[in-house]
């Protein structure tokens, strides 16, 4: 009798997955999902330096089982020029997320319109917003960076050049950061917006943090210009390690990072407001 309750409390204390009747919808553990709920099902791909033949085959399939996936099975292959095959693997794997774990960064701001934009940045500045944009290093990648600044925009949004309140210095491709950061103090910028696709041997994180190191020692304390970073391969909560501002990932809009400037700039201001009444006092 003891030991049949035993089990039973055992079992309510086991994780309910989403999927499963016992969740009743208040789950906080998440499995993939394939074929039916809860089934764990999912689809890898990725590249081994072998020439395309069974040998292959087994190695992409051994790859898998040693990742979790069990079974797999192996639903494209093809070469991929000499020496090497192209795999697609699909499979059940037996890991579960708590979603109590993940930490994500969540947008601290209002989405704006263009007109709030316009009227944020008149009242709290005055003047128009200079916004400094490039790809570094040997980054030639600009449709990121010219889908944010460019009037024409990304996802039936403007960039930032139609925003009437907003100056627009977009300086494009394989940028040395000393000339960014010479053009910066040329144009007063308030904001400098660099965008990192190339990301071989982290030299994403490189370009960024020697970046973040020139404009911190070429601007006085408390002067630097908002500095803003987009691209696919950074981890949303990595702004303070790589000494930036803000960090926007795929599939950022316009319309955000003109928010977030507003936002920025008059959060900004009203940390000033105090000094400067104080001293009038």
């Amino acid at each position: 009798m003891m030991s049949s309750v035993k089990q039973k409390y055992e079992r309510r204390r086991e994780p309910a997955v989403v999927g499963d009747p016992s969740a009743a919808g208040t789950s906080k553990m998440v499995r993939a999902y394939g074929d039916t709920t809860g089934d764990g099902m999912v689809q890898l791909s990725f590249t081994l330096p072998l020439p395309h033949d069974k040998r292959a085959e087994g190695a992409a399939l051994q790859l898998a089982k040693k990742m979790g996936m069990e079974p797999a099975m192996l639903v494209h292959a093809k070469a991929m020029g000499s020496g090497f095959t192209f795999f697609v693997v699909y499979g059940a794997v037996s890991h579960v997320v708590d979603l109590r774990q993940v930490k994500v960064v969540e947008r601290e701001f209002p989405l704006l319109s263009s007109k709030e934009v316009n009227t944020g940045i008149r009242d709290t500045l005055k003047r128009r917003l200079v916004v400094v944009g490039a790809c570094i290093g040997t980054d030639a990648h600009t449709v990121g960076i010219d889908a944010i600044l460019n009037i024409k925009g990304f996802a039936g949004e403007k960039g930032l050049e139609y925003y009437s309140e907003i100056k627009v210095v977009n300086l494009g491709a394989q940028v040395l950061v000393p000339d960014l950061v010479a053009r910066a103090q040329a144009e007063q910028a308030d904001a400098v917006l660099v965008s990192q696709v190339v990301t071989q041997k982290d030299a994403h994180l490189h370009n960024v943090t020697q970046m973040a190191a020139a404009f911190r020692e070429a601007y006085p304390a408390g002067r630097v210009p908002l500095l803003v970073i987009g691209g696919p391969r950074f981890e949303d909560d990595a702004a303070q390690r790589l000494g930036v501002d803000r960090i926007f990932g795929r599939g950022t809009t316009p319309s955000e990072v003109a928010s977030y400037l507003v936002h920025a700039v008059q959060t900004k201001s009203a940390r000033k407001r105090p000094a400067s009444s104080a001293k009038k006092g």
